[in-house]
């Protein structure tokens, strides 16, 4: 993807858009060689109606900005304890995505067409937890402030997705993303992405509370990330479909 250098009002040349959009990654999804997080999301429907989910992410970098393991291995309500979600992140290809169903004892790999739908009964999509590969989108810069960039990202298989366009609000200091607009295909807003807190965890500035909302149908998830740690030195052999049926105990003990 080759976009063209971007000036500002000054005769020193700033970053392309493009990488505005690596470093965001970086920062949002490779903090640290790998990561243990507890997380709690508070779903609310549109009559109001509120559910909680709580699970452990656990997360290994093969290299920056490349490969990437992660496990969500979720404990309330009852309805979903012991679910476990597992991805393996691809640079040159579509990720590999599968939940597994303890009631059923069965391992669902999840399509890639179904990226985009609800993860858990939530307002966040499978694709928002594991993060949207940038290869998938052109962007432009739209505007910048002394604070922000401002980009726009337009998918280049339009049949793929949902949105037509997103407006993706970055932070110059941190780069860590702010702020999504899904835009659909009458260009209004129909989805919107927020980050309410961030906070610095072993010098990773990283989002620790954040908001999806449903603009057309009404609803919104909450995320908020406790007991946050990198760089544990979290094996490989636990990035696997045994984990899946087998967690790995030692490593889901917060207490650590």
């Amino acid at each position: 993807m080759t976009l063209p250098t971007i000036f500002a009002g000054t005769a020193m040349a700033q970053m392309s858009a493009t990488e505005i959009v690596k470093k965001a990654e970086l920062a949002a999804y490779y903090a640290g060689d790998d990561g243990r997080s507890a997380a709690r999301m508070l779903i609310t429907d549109a009559q109001g109606r509120k559910q909680m989910r709580q699970f452990i992410i656990l997360r290994k970098d093969q290299s920056d900005g490349g490969s990437q393991d992660m496990l969500v291995f979720f404990s309330r309500p009852a309805d979903v304890k012991d679910t476990v979600f597992r991805v393996v992140k691809h640079t040159d290809k579509d990720d590999d995505r599968w939940l597994y169903l303890p009631g059923l004892d069965l391992v669902k790999r999840i399509s890639a067409g179904d990226k985009r739908t609800s993860f858990v009964g939530s307002h966040f999509f499978y694709e928002d937890v594991s993060g949207r590969n940038t290869e998938q989108d052109n962007f432009t810069l739209l505007s910048e402030t002394d604070s922000a960039y401002v980009l726009e990202g337009k998918p280049k298989d339009p049949s793929s997705v949902e949105f037509t366009r997103y407006e993706v609000t970055i932070d110059k200091e941190n780069f860590l993303p702010t702020q999504i607009r899904f835009f659909n295909a009458q260009d209004q807003e129909y989805r919107h992405v927020e980050a309410l807190k961030i906070e610095t965890i072993q010098g990773h500035p990283t989002v620790t509370h954040s908001k999806v909302e449903d603009l057309i149908n009404g609803g919104s998830t909450e995320m908020q990330f406790r007991f946050i740690s990198y760089d544990l030195g979290l094996p490989e052999d636990i990035f696997t479909e045994r984990s899946l049926r087998t967690p790995p105990r030692q490593w889901l003990d917060l207490k650590d």
